[in-house]
C-alpha cells in the first residue's frame, strides 16, 4: 500500500499540472478569438477579408483601415490591458487582505484614483492633458487610499496567526467597511468638485461609468508599461505571496518579510488599478470576479500559474463585455462598465451570501 501511495502522488501532481496547462492554453485561445472578434465586429459591418486587406494596406480599403487602426485596434488593446490590470490588482488585494470580497472598486481603490483624477481636472487641467498627468494622479490617489483603508482596518499593522482566526475575521470585515466608508466620502468629494466646475462634470460622467470608447493607442503606452512591470513583480514574488495564506506569523517563521511583501503587493495592486483608471475610467467588478473564476476553473489557490490565468481571463471578460455592449443594441452602445455591473453585482451578492453561510 505504501509503495502504491508513493507512485500515486507524482501521478496526481502530473495530472494537476496537465489540467493547469490545459486551462492556460484554452484561456489563451479564447482570448485570441475574442481579440479577432473585437476587431472584426462593430457598428460598421466589415468582413474578415476586408480586415485582412485593410491591415495589409491594399488599395480600396482606406476607410476600413482607418476604422481598424483608429478605433477597433486601440479598443481591443484597451480591453486586454484593462482586464489584465484589474484582475491582477484584485488577485493581489485578495491575497494581501485574505478577503474574498476585496477588489479595486470594493475597497476604494477606484474611488481614490477617480477622486485624484477629478481633482487634477479641476485644479490643473493643463497637467491632466499631458501623457503622464492622469496616470500619475490616478496612481497616487489609488495607493494613498488603499494604504489608508488598510491602516484604518488594521490589515497592515496587525500580525496574523495561523491558528487564530478571530482577529483575521475582524480584519476582513474591517477592510470592507472601511472601504465602503472611504468610497462614500470620496464620491461626495467628487460630486462637490463637479458642482464647482461644470467642465469637470461633463468629463467625469463618462469617466465614472468606465469604457473604451475613444481610447487612442498613444494613451496606452504608459499604462501598458506599468501593468507589465507589476505583472513581472507579481510573478517574481508569487511563491512568497502564496505563503501568506497560512498566516503572517507562520510566514515570518519561514523567512518571509511579511510587511514589506504586503506593501509591495499593495503598491502593485494600486499601480495596476490606477493605470486602468487613467484610460478606461472607473471600470468595476473585474478585479472582484476574475480571481474567483480563475480559482474555480483551475483549482489553484496561488502561484505563478494562477497569476497568469487571472491576466488571461481578465482580458477575456472585459473583451466579451465590451463586445456584447457594442452588439446587443447596435448602433446604440452600452458602456462596458454597465455590462460588468450586470454581471458583477449579482456575483458580489452571491459572495456575501456564501460568506454568511
Amino acid at each position: 500500500m505504501r509503495h502504491r501511495d508513493r507512485r500515486a502522488a507524482p501521478a496526481d501532481r502530473k495530472t494537476a499540472h496537465r489540467h493547469t496547462a490545459g486551462v492556460l492554453v484554452c484561456s489563451a485561445a479564447v482570448l485570441v478569438l475574442l481579440c479577432f472578434a473585437s476587431v472584426r465586429f462593430g457598428i460598421a459591418d466589415m468582413t474578415f477579408a476586408a480586415c485582412v486587406h485593410a491591415l495589409s494596406g491594399d488599395a480600396g480599403y482606406e476607410t476600413e483601415r482607418v476604422i481598424l487602426l483608429s478605433v477597433r485596434l486601440p479598443r481591443m488593446a484597451a480591453g486586454v490591458l484593462a482586464g489584465a490590470g484589474l484582475s491582477l490588482s484584485g488577485l493581489l488585494l485578495q491575497t494581501v487582505t485574505d478577503n474574498a470580497l476585496a477588489g479595486p472598486n470594493i475597497i476604494g481603490v477606484n474611488a481614490g484614483a477617480g477622486f485624484a483624477c477629478a481633482a487634477l481636472l479641476s485644479f490643473a487641467p493643463g497637467i491632466a492633458a499631458t501623457l503622464v498627468g492622469l496616470p500619475f494622479a490616478a496612481f497616487a490617489g489609488a495607493f494613498c487610499t488603499t494604504l489608508f483603508i488598510l491602516l484604518l482596518s488594521g490589515a497592515v499593522t496587525k500580525n496574523g496567526n495561523a491558528g487564530d482566526s478571530s482577529g483575521m475575521d475582524s480584519g476582513r470585515t474591517g477592510v470592507i467597511l472601511a472601504g465602503v466608508a472611504v468610497t462614500a466620502l470620496l464620491n461626495a468629494a467628487v460630486s462637490f468638485l463637479t458642482l464647482l466646475d461644470t467642465d469637470v462634470l461633463s468629463s467625469y460622467n463618462a469617466f465614472s461609468v468606465g469604457g473604451f470608447s475613444g481610447v487612442r493607442m498613444t494613451q496606452l503606452s504608459v499604462p501598458a508599461a506599468v501593468i507589465g512591470f507589476c505583472l513581472l513583480l507579481a510573478l517574481l514574488f508569487a511563491p512568497q505571496t502564496e505563503i501568506l495564506c497560512i498566516g503572517d506569523r507562520a510566514a515570518a517563521l519561514l523567512g518571509i518579510r511579511v510587511r514589506r511583501l504586503r506593501l509591495l503587493c499593495i503598491l502593485c495592486a494600486s499601480a495596476c488599478a490606477a493605470a486602468v483608471v487613467s484610460f478606461a475610467g472607473l471600470l468595476g467588478f473585474v478585479g472582484l470576479i476574475v480571481p474567483h473564476m480563475a480559482r474555480r476553473i483551475s483549482s489553484l489557490h496561488g502561484g505563478r500559474a494562477l497569476t497568469v490565468l487571472c491576466v488571461l481571463l481578465g482580458g477575456c471578460v472585459t473583451l466579451a463585455a465590451d463586445l456584447a455592449g457594442r452588439l446587443l443594441l447596435s448602433p446604440t452602445e452600452i458602456p462596458v462598465g454597465i455590462m460588468m455591473a450586470f454581471v458583477g453585482v449579482p456575483y458580489f451578492l452571491y459572495l456575501l451570501r456564501k460568506g454568511k453561510g
